[in-house]
């Protein structure tokens, strides 16, 4: 297949890694981004020291992302200190303020429902390196597995848009196919058991993925 030059290939965020193994395959597999999540109501929060085995694991030009929620920033310079971060993503209520106060590109993940005006938040946070949007649970900060109304999301969203919230193997060229993101975010979609990643599982993700990309390429 001869691919043109102006290509567009959706980058993957894998989240919510706590063994290294995982993290290094999902890298091997095609994964742009590992993210590891610092929230300890999380099933899949992480200490400092296992975050530091899981990125020492990792080859050149694999990304990570570091999740907080509404963290107090003490805590986030703590970790940013003993840990190789290079992407922060806020996933709580941070003000722009905050966000951008810690010397690090972020992205702002924000929680959709009816009601929520979107377009306004992206506005607000216009550092942003991009914006990562969720399903919204009161009970859950992320990590659901459960799918929002992709209606609701503005059709010219400001920044770079990352797709999350109740992906899967099955599902994703669909996402694509609605939303067009920039990326996708999956977690509990590539899971056997919360924290604990399938290799089959991020495979299939991956590879419906580029084929998807392919498709488009080759239309």
């Amino acid at each position: 297949m001869k691919i043109p030059y102006l290509f567009h290939r959706t980058r993957v965020k894998i989240c919510g890694f706590t063994r290294p193994e995982d993290a290094l395959a999902a890298v091997r597999l095609g994964a742009d981004a590992i993210g590891l999540v610092f929230y300890p109501p999380s099933p899949r929060s992480v200490s400092v020291d296992t975050a530091r085995t899981i990125v020492a694991s990792l080859p050149p030009f694999a990304t990570v992302v570091g999740l907080f929620v509404d963290e107090e920033a003490a805590r986030v310079r703590q970790v940013l200190e003993r840990v190789r971060v290079d992407l922060i993503q806020f996933h709580g209520d941070e003000p722009p303020a905050y966000c951008a106060g810690f010397g690090k590109p972020y992205i702002k993940a924000l929680r959709v429902r009816p009601g929520v005006e979107l377009a306004a938040a992206m506005a607000r946070h216009s550092g942003a390196s991009g914006f990562l949007l969720d399903a919204w649970d009161p009970d859950a900060q992320g990590g659901t597995g459960r799918r929002f109304d992709w209606k609701l999301i503005p059709k010219e969203p400001a920044g770079s848009l990352i797709l999350a919230g109740g992906l899967a193997p099955g599902n994703v060229a669909e996402a694509l196919r609605t939303v067009r993101p920039y990326a996708v975010d999956v977690s509990s979609g590539v899971e056997l058991e919360k924290g604990l990643k399938d290799a089959g599982k991020m495979a299939a993700f991956l590879k419906e993925v580029r084929e998807f990309d392919y498709s488009q390429a080759a239309d």
